[in-house]
């Protein structure tokens, strides 16, 4: 059943997640970690930090990941973990791979028309939405603490968060460069 449900979740989210792994993100937490409830936040989290520091798209690395971890944590073994992450996997990919196949000719005769420039113009605002909903999503309790239970943890996240948007956005320094800062200031400053 844990398959099966796999399989449903991530052709869904595959079929609707416009904008890219990133635009995928918020999608996959709602599923894995709120709906189904296979996964915490912070594991959900950890996942997202592998999948950015690993080679390959982030939502296909992330349904990897997921999959076995939901496998994993329902009880299964290894190779019953690594038969979750092909599931997930194929799942994730199969709408892709059939949409592209189904509308590539069509879509390259018709791309310049105005009723597809139309609707690309349409969907460009709601991938923004979704990326920005899944900083939103990532932004938890359990990411970066509080206040309250631990400042110590609480503002060295703030401060971790804004030096990489600052970084990245205003110095330009290359994103894989701030995952490793962020990371070694973290095993630094947290540990």
């Amino acid at each position: 059943m844990l398959y099966f449900l796999l399989f449903i979740t991530f052709f869904q989210i595959g079929m609707f997640g416009f904008g890219g792994g990133y635009g995928m993100l918020s999608l996959i937490q709602g599923e894995v970690v709120h709906h189904y409830g296979w996964m915490t936040t912070g594991e959900f989290t950890d996942i997202v930090a592998i999948s950015q520091m690993t080679p390959g798209p982030i939502g296909i690395n992330s349904a990897t990941y997921c999959g076995y971890t939901a496998a994993h944590n329902a009880g299964y073994g290894y190779w019953m973990s690594v038969l979750g992450s092909a599931v997930a996997t194929f799942a994730l990919v199969l709408p892709s791979l059939i949409l592209m196949i189904a509308i590539a000719r069509v879509f390259l005769k018709y791309v310049n028309t105005p009723t597809v420039q139309s609707i690309m113009m349409g969907l460009r605002p709601a991938v923004v939405g979704l990326l920005g909903a899944a900083t939103l999503l990532l932004m938890s309790e359990e990411n970066f603490s509080t206040p309250a239970v631990n400042p110590w943890q609480f503002w060295i996240s703030v401060f971790l968060f804004v030096a990489t948007l600052v970084g990245t956005w205003h110095f330009k320094i290359n994103p894989i460069r701030m995952i490793g800062y962020s990371g070694l200031a973290g095993l630094v400053l947290l540990y």
